[in-house]
């Protein structure tokens, strides 16, 4: 209603400015191109050359003075005043064209003399009665020469409407941006804040058109810095324009695409900003016209696009807005260009801005609508969410109270959300939990905790809590994790027991010697047996592994009822067991094993309808002090060995000074041996082939074995050599002469063995943390660079993770190299998976305890199967170690193992055998696995069996139709 009276009363009303028109003089004009002439000189050629007579002239951006003979009316009445309305008129100067006596002068940076007076944008002055004036004026910009008489009091009331005008756009704008810009700032809306910004520059634009630019907020701005303000109005205009449009329609551009419209747009904008600083604004107005047309043409272009593909509002209201600019900024240089003033009669800037203004208030308003439209629909998508979540959502206050929960909070709780506020949560879980809840988020604004909850007669569930403190609120959530407690719990168990006899595994038995071995060296005694039942491959061979994994369960059941508290039993492989008796002297232990072998081989074992009688052989050993693990459990295994020798249930028991720590002594006399020699004599090598389940007889690849004969001519045990030259201090040496022999042995041998891709060599890790070793293998490598690329080192999981840094240094050196890298035993330790891709390996090679009878032991199937997929999913290939039959192999290929090792494919070679023959597949001797194989080649791809070369995927290798 109070708009409708608005527009009736615009309309019919009079207006409290009413004034008249002020009429429109004649003058005769001529241009001066140099700017040197005095008003005689003007006024003799305005006389002489007689120009026709004109209402108005255009500068054409001349900045070089006018002269303009002027005829008032006749007789001007002593009201009369003379005004030159144009805002680009820079200074203005009128004589008595009779007399040439000066009658005003002024200038936008001078101080104006005699009657001059600034009148709306431009100049006005009393002519004293002159019937005819000579003037001169000087323009900055397009401006045009008009010359009106007015009647004093007429021309004040315009003067007063002018400023009125331009006080009411600039209120009006100025409070909307105001207005805008603290919505922006409060809700932290970029948007608001550039539409801010664009009334501003927009309203400066209108004012710029109009005249009135000079001013701000009632203060008139210097016309020193008037000069780079409008350039740099109309730069910032377009600037912003751009921002603003890319900030409302940037989801609708990345569908639309033609990024490089914007593109173009955006990267213009820094340009045409340094140009506004740089030129004077005659030479800057041509380029900001047509950067302008062809950035609006663009804009328009764009939103055309966004409407007839989302009919969007938004783009509507904005394209009209833009529309209204584009239509505004044509006319004035139409106008200005081809002097066609009646184009602006009823749309000039100042209505281009009010309406573009409104337009893109428009465009924001409904962008608005559109925005809380989606917040409505968030809210409810989250109450949704929240009513059907499956996990517990409540609030608290400070004191424990509660004022929200979901549905399942209470379906967990076992209580309606009434009952759930009757009760505070100290009350309902005890203070210590509230208490160390309520610490935690006031320290660190978060808390996790778990707790447990029993609901008569449901079994105690266990819950996890996680709290975020919010004011003076706590928000959490709540989830039962009861299962995934007791998966946990199981994968702890799992970790150090046996999946199938729930007895300790090898790392939980280890835990337990070490334990007993920091005891013994204070004082304790230890005693440890080692259990091999007997001939127990017939149950599984004749049986299946039913019945054996059947019978392997009740033997640890019997072996553990004459363990006293402090003993266990550990399963170290598939019929063996390791005993660890910590503060049990030997005499005892031996009692014990007795009753072991008694328990075991007392009675059969009953499974289903079958009965297996199962014997068993220990090695009993007393464990000296200084003792290491390792050569505990071999010392203790070679006891069992010795026992296995005689007629079954047999126990063979070393105290530590019997005869079986001769070899210990051996030992010491190698390390004496290896400490003072240079060089080590009786070192030879063998080769074990490493055959590639992709491409059997297509690859002749093997494994660096080290071995040595004393000074009797007699093999010294590798495992011996070894820890001798640990001990000694010589692993560096030893690995020098493995590395140089086998890079000699390769150059000399590389046309036989064309097949061969990679030989592994095995590398210590004193060798790999010494410097020294490290730059000698690298100089060997330049030595033999024609060969270099097929050695493969491998590094131990334990050493790589030693230090990860220098491993990692290392391994980029040797691949740098050319040569490859593999990781050994990979899966025996604790943190294999986490640290696997931090290591760029080329193979892996999988640790063998999972190899061996991996197929009565679903759960090492599974761990294999995950080790291969992560290592395909790295780019490594795997290496199946201690491959000892058909049934393995057959396995091992099924899920995509691309290489096995072990006495079912060949024992360790001598080099001479190596090279007779052409691939690891001819040493094969079981027909099984050789039929097999060549179901295998019929499928080989054309393809170069490479370490980081492509192998065909694992769907491609064929499955034995045979038994497993």
């Amino acid at each position: 209603m109070f708009g409708l009276l608005t527009l009736w009363a615009l309309w019919s009303w009079n207006s409290h400015y009413a004034h008249g028109q002020g009429t429109v003089l004649q003058f005769r004009v001529l241009h001066d191109a140099q700017g040197a002439w005095q008003a005689s000189d003007a006024l003799q050629r305005l006389t002489q050359a007689a120009p026709e007579p004109v209402q108005q002239q255009d500068s054409n951006l001349h900045e070089t003075p006018f002269w303009l003979l002027l005829q008032p009316l006749d007789a001007p009445p002593p009201s009369a005043r003379i005004e030159f309305p144009s805002r680009h008129a820079y200074s203005l100067a009128c004589w008595d064209a009779r007399t040439l006596n000066l009658v005003a002068s002024g200038s936008r940076s001078e101080p104006l003399q005699g009657t001059m007076q600034l009148a709306r944008a431009g100049f006005a002055f009393d002519p004293a009665g002159a019937s005819s004036l000579l003037c001169r004026t000087a323009l900055v910009g397009p401006g045009r020469i008009v010359a009106l008489q007015w009647d004093a009091t007429e021309l004040h009331l315009r003067e007063l409407q002018f400023h009125r005008g331009s006080g009411l756009l600039d209120g009006g704008i100025l409070v909307l941006a105001l207005f805008t810009l603290i919505a922006g700032l409060i809700n932290r809306n970029r948007t608001y804040v550039l539409f801010a910004a664009w009334l501003v520059v927009n309203l400066r634009m209108a004012a710029l058109s109009m005249g009135w630019d000079q001013q701000w907020l009632g203060h008139t701005i210097p016309y020193e810095w008037l000069q780079t303000m409008r350039p740099l109005t109309l730069a910032l205009y377009y600037v912003v324009t751009f921002t603003l449009f890319v900030s409302l329609m940037r989801d609708e551009l990345a569908q639309i695409g033609h990024a490089y419209l914007s593109t173009a747009i955006k990267w213009s904008c820094l340009p045409l900003l340094l140009l506004a600083v740089g030129l004077p604004y005659a030479q800057f107005l041509p380029i900001i016209w047509v950067c302008s047309g062809l950035s609006l043409l663009a804009l328009l272009f764009l939103l055309a696009k966004i409407f007839l593909r989302n009919h969007s509002r938004v783009a509507a209201w904005y394209a009209a807005a833009i529309s209204v600019v584009l239509l505004a900024s044509l006319l004035e240089v139409a106008a200005a260009a081809l002097g066609l003033k009646g184009l602006l009669w009823a749309f000039n800037s100042v209505t281009a801005a009010l309406a573009s203004s409104l337009l893109a208030s428009l465009a924001i308003a409904e962008q608005i609508r559109l925005a809380q439209q989606q917040r409505l629909a968030a809210q409810a998508e989250l109450q949704h969410t929240y009513e059907v979540l499956p996990i517990g959502l409540f609030t608290l206050d400070l004191q424990g109270r509660l004022s929200s929960a979901n549905p399942a909070l209470q379906h967990m709780l076992g209580a309606t959300e009434d009952g759930l506020r009757a009760q505070t949560w100290p009350q309902r879980f005890g203070p210590a939990h509230w208490n160390a809840l309520l610490e935690q988020t006031r320290s660190h604004g978060t808390a996790e905790l778990e707790l447990l909850h029993q609901t008569e007669p449901e079994p105690a569930r266990r819950f996890q809590v996680r709290a975020a403190l919010a004011g003076d609120k706590i928000e959490c959530t709540l989830q039962d994790i009861t299962e995934k407690a007791q998966a946990t719990e199981h994968l702890r168990f799992l970790a150090h027991h046996d999946t199938l006899t729930k007895v300790l595994n090898r790392r939980g038995i280890e835990q337990v010697l070490n334990a007993g071995l920091t005891d013994l060296a204070r004082g304790q005694p230890l005693a440890v047996a080692y259990l091999d039942l007997d001939r127990f491959k017939l149950i599984n061979d004749l049986y299946g592994h039913t019945a054996g994994d059947a019978v392997l369960h009740a033997v640890c059941q019997r072996a553990q009822n004459p363990l006293s508290q402090g003993m266990h039993l550990g399963r170290v492989g598939g019929d063996e067991f390791l005993i660890v008796m910590p503060h049990t002297p030997l005499a005892q232990a031996e009692a014990v094993c007795r009753e072991v072998l008694s328990q075991i081989g007392g009675s059969a074992f009953q499974v289903g309808e079958r009965a297996f009688q199962v014997r068993g052989s220990i090695g009993l050993i007393e464990v000296a002090t200084g003792s290491l693990a390792k050569d505990v459990i071999a010392t203790a295994d070679h006891a069992c060995r010795m026992a296995k020798k005689g007629q079954g249930n047999t126990l063979m028991m070393f105290e530590h000074c019997s005869g079986i720590f001769s070899d210990h002594e051996a030992q010491l006399h190698l390390v004496e041996q290896l400490a003072n020699q240079q060089t080590v004599d009786g070192l030879y090598l063998e080769m074990q082939p490493i055959m590639s389940l992709r491409t059997p007889h297509g690859s002749h690849n093997f494994e660096v074995l080290l071995r040595m004969h004393d000074e009797h001519d007699q093999q010294v045990p590798t495992e011996r050599l070894i820890q001798a030259a640990e001990i000694a201090g010589r692993m560096g040496v030893i690995d020098r002469w493995v590395l140089a022999q086998t890079l000699t042995w390769l150059e000399q041998h590389q046309q036989t063995l064309a097949q061969n891709r990679f030989v592994c060599v095995n590398l210590s890790g004193a060798s790999l943390n010494d410097e020294r070793f490290i730059d000698d293998v690298f100089a060997m490598f330049e030595r033999h660079r024609g060969v270099a690329h097929r050695i493969c080192l491998e590094i131990t999981e334990s050493v790589a993770l030693h230090d990860m840094d220098n491993t990692h240094r290392f391994i980029d050196r040797v691949r740098a190299a050319g040569a490859k890298v593999a990781l050994d035993d990979f899966g025996a330790g604790y943190t294999s998976f986490s640290y696997l891709k931090e290591l760029p390996a080329d193979l892996l090679k999988i640790d063998g305890s999972f190899i061996v009878n991996m197929n009565r032991h679903p759960a090492n199937v599974a761990i294999v199967e995950a080790i291969v997929s992560l290592a395909q999913n790295l780019g490594m290939k795997t290496i199946a170690e201690w491959a000892e039959d058909f049934e393995t192999v057959e396995t091992l290929a099924e899920i995509g193992v691309d290489y096995v090792q072990g006495y079912v494919v060949a024992r360790p070679q001598t080099p001479k055998a190596i090279l007779e023959a052409q691939s690891a597949a001819d040493f094969i001797t079981d027909d099984r696995l050789k039929a097999y194989l060549s179901t295998l080649a019929s499928s080989e791809l054309d393809h170069v069996d490479l370490v980081l070369g492509t192998d065909p995927p694992a769907a491609a290798l064929p499955r034995s139709s045979g038994p497993r």
